[in-house]
Formats: C-alpha cells, sequence, structure tokens
C-alpha cells in the first residue's frame, strides 16, 4: 500500500506540474495562481526530457507575470534546461524585455552559459538583434554618471565619480566569447544588428577580436576572423561602416588569408565592397546609441531596495505619480526634480529612446531635461520583507521524475533527452524551449528533413544544417566536451543574408 501510494502521488504531481506548464504556456495567471496557492512545490516542475520548467515556458511566451509569480513562489531563477538555458536566456532570445527587466530585477545570473554553445544571455540578446534585452542585462555595469562615454571610449585615467563602476567588469561581459571564439559583436555583426553593434560598441566591445578553431563549430569563415569579417559576410553596410568608424582594421586577415573585402565577394555582398576597398579619410565621428541608458542601474538599485509594485493601493493618492496617476512617487530625477513612480521611471528607462546631450540620458517627458540618474525621495523606506529565497528547496515525491533542480546530473550536465520533443508537427502542445541554437542556419529556400527539424515557438520555423556545405563540415568535440554538439553558431537573419 506504501508503494502504490507513493506511485498515486507522483502521477498527482505530474498532473499538477502539466497544468501550470499549461498555465504558463497560455498566460492564464489565475490558474498559475490557483495551483501555486495549492501546491507551492509546483513551481520546481520541469517537463520530461526538456527540463522545461513553467518559469522556461513564461518566460519564452513573454508572461512577465507569471514570471513575478514563480519567482514569488520560489522557484530557482536560473533553472537550467537540458540545453542548459534559463529563463533569462530564454526572454533575450525572443526579445521579451519586460520579462528580462523581471529577472533582473531578481538579480538574475548572466554569467551563465549553455551546455551547446557556452553562451550567455547577451549572446542570445545580440544574436537575435534585441537591443533592449542587452542593455537590461547589462545595467548593472552601466553607471548613472553623465561622463560614463568619455570613460569608455576614452579610458581616461580620471576616477570616476561612481563607486560601482566596474570598467573590467562590463569590458568582460560585452566581450565575453562563446565557443569558437564568437563575441556578441561577432554575432550582431554578421545578422546586420545595428542597434546592438551600435550599443555594444559604445559599451566597449573590442572590434579587434578574433575566433579560433576549437573543433567544435562549424566555422563558415574561417577561424581567426574579427567582427568585419563577419559584417562583410552579413553584409550590412551601416555594420560594416560602425566598426570601420571604432578601428577595425581592413587589411586584417584570418587565418584562411581572407581580408574582409575577399569574405565579402566569396559571398557575393557587392553592395559593401566599396566600403571594404577605401581606408577612411580621417577619423569618423558615430553618434551614441539610442539604447544606451544612463539612469538605469539607479533605478534599478531603488526598485530592488524599495519595491517597484503597488503593494497597498488606497482610493486617493495623496502625491500621484503624474506619469500614471496610479502610484505614488517614490523617486526624483536628478536635474529637473520631478518625482515619479518607481514602476513608471523602470517602464521609461526601459523604452526611451535616449538624448544626445549627454549621450545616454533620457528625455523627462514632463520637460524634457535629460535624465542620467534617480534618486529616492526621503519617505521612501527599503522593503521589510526581503525578496523570495530562489534556493527554496522544497522537496517533491521522491518517486515523481519530472521534478529536479539544476544539480540534478552529475557534473552539471543534462541526464536525459528526449527524442519525440525533438520533431516538429507531432502532435506535441509545446516544442521545446530553445530550440534555436547559435550553430544553426536558417535557410529558407530548402526542402526540410524531418530528421533534422528541432521545433521552435509559434510558427514551428525548422532551424536546419544547411546541406549546401556537405559532409565537408565534420567536426570534432573539443577539450573531451562531449556534451557542447551542433552546427555552426549562428543564424542567418533572411533579411540580411541573400541566398547565393
Amino acid at each position: 500500500m506504501g508503494f502504490l501510494s507513493l506511485v498515486g502521488n507522483s502521477f498527482g504531481c505530474s498532473a499538477s506540474g502539466e497544468r501550470l506548464v499549461s498555465a504558463a504556456r497560455d498566460g492564464d495567471l489565475q490558474e498559475a495562481r490557483a495551483l501555486l496557492e495549492y501546491n507551492p512545490r509546483l513551481a520546481r516542475y520541469s517537463t520530461f526530457g526538456g527540463r522545461n520548467s513553467p518559469l522556461h515556458y513564461a518566460a519564452a511566451q513573454g508572461h512577465h507575470e507569471i514570471v513575478s509569480l514563480l519567482l514569488e513562489s520560489g522557484v530557482e531563477i536560473n533553472l537550467r534546461n537540458y540545453r542548459g538555458q534559463t529563463a533569462l536566456m530564454q526572454a533575450c532570445q525572443y526579445g521579451h524585455w519586460e520579462v528580462v527587466q523581471t529577472l533582473m530585477l531578481f538579480n538574475a545570473n548572466i554569467h551563465r552559459t549553455d551546455y551547446l554553445n557556452g553562451g550567455t544571455a547577451i549572446h542570445f540578446a545580440a544574436l537575435h538583434g534585441h537591443a533592449r534585452c542587452l542593455r537590461l542585462v547589462l545595467a548593472d555595469y552601466v553607471p548613472s554618471i553623465p561622463n560614463f562615454l568619455n570613460q569608455t571610449n576614452h579610458r581616461s585615467t580620471e576616477e570616476v565619480s561612481d563607486a560601482d563602476f566596474d570598467d573590467d567588469g562590463l569590458v568582460k561581459m560585452v566581450n565575453w566569447k562563446a565557443d569558437g571564439g564568437l563575441t556578441p559583436l561577432h554575432m550582431a555583426a554578421l545578422n546586420g544588428h545595428v542597434e546592438c553593434v551600435q550599443l555594444l560598441l559604445d559599451l566597449g566591445a573590442s572590434v579587434s577580436e578574433v575566433t579560433i578553431e576549437d573543433g567544435t563549430t562549424i566555422d563558415l569563415i574561417g577561424s581567426g576572423s574579427t567582427p568585419l569579417h563577419y559584417a562583410a559576410c552579413g553584409g550590412n553596410a551601416v555594420c560594416c561602416q560602425l566598426l570601420i568608424a571604432r578601428g577595425a582594421n581592413l587589411a586584417a586577415k584570418n587565418a584562411s588569408g581572407s581580408t574582409p573585402l575577399m569574405v565579402a565577394h566569396s559571398w557575393h555582398r557587392n553592395s559593401i565592397e566599396e566600403i571594404l576597398s577605401n581606408e577612411p579619410g580621417g577619423q569618423i565621428r558615430t553618434l551614441a546609441s539610442p539604447y544606451l541608458c544612463l539612469p538605469l542601474m539607479s533605478i534599478m538599485s531603488i526598485a530592488r531596495e524599495c519595491g517597484w509594485r503597488y503593494l497597498n493601493k488606497s482610493p486617493v493618492c495623496i502625491d500621484p505619480c503624474a506619469v500614471c496617476l496610479d502610484g505614488s512617487c517614490s523617486v526624483a530625477a536628478e536635474g529637473c526634480k520631478h518625482e515619479f513612480c518607481t514602476r513608471c521611471a523602470l517602464y521609461l528607462c526601459s523604452t526611451s529612446y535616449t538624448s544626445a546631450n549627454p549621450a545616454g540620458a533620457i528625455p523627462c517627458p514632463l520637460c524634457r531635461h535629460p535624465i542620467t540618474s534617480f534618486v529616492a525621495l526621503p519617505g521612501t523606506s527599503p522593503i521589510r520583507e526581503q525578496l523570495p529565497r530562489n534556493s527554496l528547496s522544497l522537496s517533491f515525491c521522491a518517486t515523481c521524475p519530472a521534478v529536479s533542480s539544476d544539480s540534478a546530473a552529475p557534473g552539471g550536465g543534462h541526464p536525459y533527452r528526449a527524442s519525440a520533443e525533438l520533431h516538429c508537427g507531432g502532435g506535441m502542445r509545446m516544442p521545446p524551449m530553445g530550440s534555436s541554437s547559435f550553430r544553426s542556419l536558417s535557410c529558407q529556400a530548402m526542402k526540410l528533413n524531418p530528421s533534422f527539424c528541432m521545433g521552435a515557438m509559434d510558427t514551428n520555423p525548422c532551424l536546419i544544417r544547411c546541406s549546401r556545405f556537405g559532409s565537408s563540415l565534420g567536426r570534432s568535440a573539443s577539450h573531451g566536451e562531449a556534451n557542447r554538439r551542433g552546427a555552426w553558431p549562428v543564424t542567418f537573419s533572411p533579411i540580411v543574408a541573400t541566398s547565393s
């Protein structure tokens, strides 16, 4: 009887967990809240094979309210699926900036790398061209000081007035190398994401970083390639001009002896050959990225310390926010001294295009004065309760195989894979999260092979290996890392890359 009761409890956990997964995927907030009130441990449920938690599904679909609900229930914010992807990587991949903002307010780890490609959330945002997500992920590295851009570009020896400014940490993050030595700048330049390229350059991305031959990637351009080589392959003229203006070397050769001009010629990018042929006459001035946001660090710190939601709404607000007329004013903009609620200030910093003087400041919605930082009002007190413990250890029934933690596999690897989830149109309600890989090529004009289909969100576009390159693109695992396998880590944008 004891054994049968354990088995019955196991089936009950799976059924309730699947209901929570469906609610997280479909955005049913009431259903998710009811299930978590009934059993808070369901937040740690994960699907069989893919190991995707409800947090992964909610993040991939952009349901930020359900993400907040799950985090408040004590779920581990840095849970991984079988690909090693966290919810932050999923949100950056699909461009859901509200989810990214919520995860960053709950102190998500941006240093985690996935198992297949060794890429961080910054790589996912740069690969798919989501500049808003990119600036939110790097919010804790960009200080709220007016002279930040001068400090970053000129590396001045003057001391910075903000003690939280970690210049070395910022440079390390924006130049983080995934497998094959690919930096976020390589990925953004290849796919023609001008906004991401401009923002990464303003944050200190190096134009001289080169790729390496590690045996795990299908390198179509060649090892030793700079971001300009990748921009030449992608064929975006604006990306090439930005890189050249920031000091990219037109004569740089990769391991195959190819310059950016030769790469452009081999990929039939005739429209940019003139740009890559002539050295620029004199120094070229470029405008600062409109996605560079200086006040973001200050408002994120205030929100974490004092809260950002309307917990106790009163019928009549004594000092309402001039933007939403709902919450009470809790922060003030330095300079013009206009007051806002924390929630509106967060929204302004996450969505507004910044002004040019000083670079990175957002215009005040009331007087258009540039805002470089926010300060908490004297009456604003820190929240008494701490943020939910993300390492909440809640034991599930011992016989339920669908509930697992990030450390379930020995050595942090993925313990199993379900081949049934890797096919499109197989009757599955939801394809596996993180189906797009750095090492996949999106070829629209090709007949899809079901054996290569990896599933995707909503429309199920298949990411397949390009058969044009044949079997000569074989590779072997590097440094004994058998868990990182896949195709070459790029995804061509159909707008930028044209079939040759």
